[in-house]
């Protein structure tokens, strides 16, 4: 245990001893002195842990309160709050999430205790992230940097920085996603890996592959995965196998990707939380469907345990609606578009405005459907929405990606000047 701040608690020993009508000879009879009493309330000693528990004893009331002015009963109650509220964003209850932090930090007694103050405003920037507020989870993530600077334990450097390069990579700033991440990484590096720098090498190698630095995303990924060999953690293996697999899927050597994927899978098979593993399967059935198309049933069998998975899980709106976008292109290689159809309209009744790269992605496949059916009007509908919100993402390669999805689908249903203009969006956003 450790006293943060002398005077404090020299205070509350001395106030409580005054409460309860004792000497400072009647609070340390027999164990202590009544000089050494004299010196801890006039600050000028520092009560080990073992005599703050003795005094805590005497006066009736907890450590925590001479340590940090906080009852038994008030520190309980916080860190009881602090779950519920890790519950709700772990279940994808955003908006109840980010509701208890706020709470939490218009508590006053959160004020005395830094690391539940820590703990709970680094939870409220998960929780605005997840609501799509990126800008403002930034600046709560800087600020704990700035307040907590060398307090901060190295796990909870590392997970910032997590936050930051995906917060940053979100809002199109890649960039500063890099930049965030390569500093702390070079920071840390030095102690050794671990799993928490193995997934922050992960979240920068995302960061990039969405830039287009495919040479140098592939030459990373190398070292993650010989890191994550190297530490031996399921963990760190399927964070690295995982990344390395998309990394390989992007650069196109699917056929790469697939065992590697295949591997995160068996691990996270093993060892991994019900949720995180239904959304491996279902990313994994992606990279497949991708590289293997004449696989398509297999992939949909995949597709469809893993809608099973989520919706048995506390997986979020955003999580099923992902897994449906992927289960309608599973339906159109398969030749059922009419499916496809109905896969797209139900992930699209589960996404908001907060994910406009999703829905532009679902709206091209229902328009791909359409297209299919030979629905030409309703198709064209569709590729309109999906311009509407590429229109306000940032450039990035994966932008650039669904602008030729979107380029191609206009070629088909002969629209030329059209065309032309989403496939020069398409460069534009791949920096040609």
């Amino acid at each position: 245990m450790h006293v943060s701040s002398q005077d404090p608690i020299s205070k509350r020993i001395k106030e409580m001893r005054l409460q309860r009508g004792l000497s400072q000879a009647q609070l340390a009879h027999p164990e202590l002195s009544d000089s050494y009493i004299s010196l801890i309330e006039s600050g000028s000693r520092k009560p080990t842990p073992a005599v703050l528990e003795l005094l805590a004893s005497k006066l009736g009331c907890s450590v925590s309160y001479l340590l940090h002015g906080v009852t038994a009963e008030e520190l309980e109650d916080l860190e009881l709050n602090l779950r519920y509220a890790r519950l709700a964003l772990d279940n994808g209850e955003v908006m109840e999430a980010r509701r208890r932090y706020a709470e939490l930090l218009d508590n006053p007694n959160i004020s005395q205790l830094p690391t539940h103050r820590q703990e709970a405003e680094y939870g409220m920037a998960l929780a605005t992230e997840a609501c799509g507020d990126l800008d403002e989870a930034i600046a709560i993530l800087r600020r704990i940097q700035d307040t907590a600077g060398d307090s901060l334990t190295r796990e909870r450097r590392i997970a910032i920085a997590i936050a930051l390069c995906r917060c940053y990579r979100q809002r199109g700033d890649l960039t500063m996603a890099v930049d965030v991440a390569e500093e702390t990484m070079s920071a840390m590096s030095e102690q050794g890996w671990t799993d928490d720098l193995v997934e922050l090498g992960a979240t920068l190698l995302s960061a990039y592959l969405e830039r287009g630095d495919l040479l140098r995303a592939h030459h990373f990924s190398s070292q993650l995965m010989e890191a994550a060999e190297k530490l031996g953690s399921p963990r760190a293996i399927v964070a690295a196998s995982w990344n390395a697999a998309t990394a390989a899927d992007l650069s196109g050597r699917g056929e790469e990707a697939v065992p590697l994927a295949e591997r995160a899978l068996a691990v996270q098979s093993e060892t991994g939380e019900p949720r995180n593993l239904a959304r491996l399967r279902v990313d994994y059935a992606f990279i497949r469907l991708r590289t293997r198309p004449h696989e398509a049933a297999v992939c949909r069998e995949i597709l469809l345990r893993a809608e099973r998975e989520l919706g048995e899980s506390a997986a979020s709106t955003v999580d099923l609606a992902d897994c449906l976008l992927h289960l309608a292109h599973a339906e159109i290689t398969l030749g059922r578009a009419e499916e496809a159809v109905d896969y797209a309209t139900r992930a699209l009744g589960l996404l908001d405005d907060t994910t406009p790269d999703l829905r532009a992605d679902v709206h091209l496949m229902r328009g791909h459907a359409y297209l299919l059916l030979g629905r030409r009007a309703e198709a064209l509908t569709d590729i309109n929405e999906a311009e509407k919100l590429l229109n306000r993402l940032p450039s990035s390669r994966i932008t650039a990606e669904t602008w030729m999805a979107a380029a191609a689908l206009l070629e088909e249903l002969a629209e030329p000047e059209r065309s032309i203009l989403a496939y020069q969006r398409a460069m534009e956003c791949g920096g040609l």
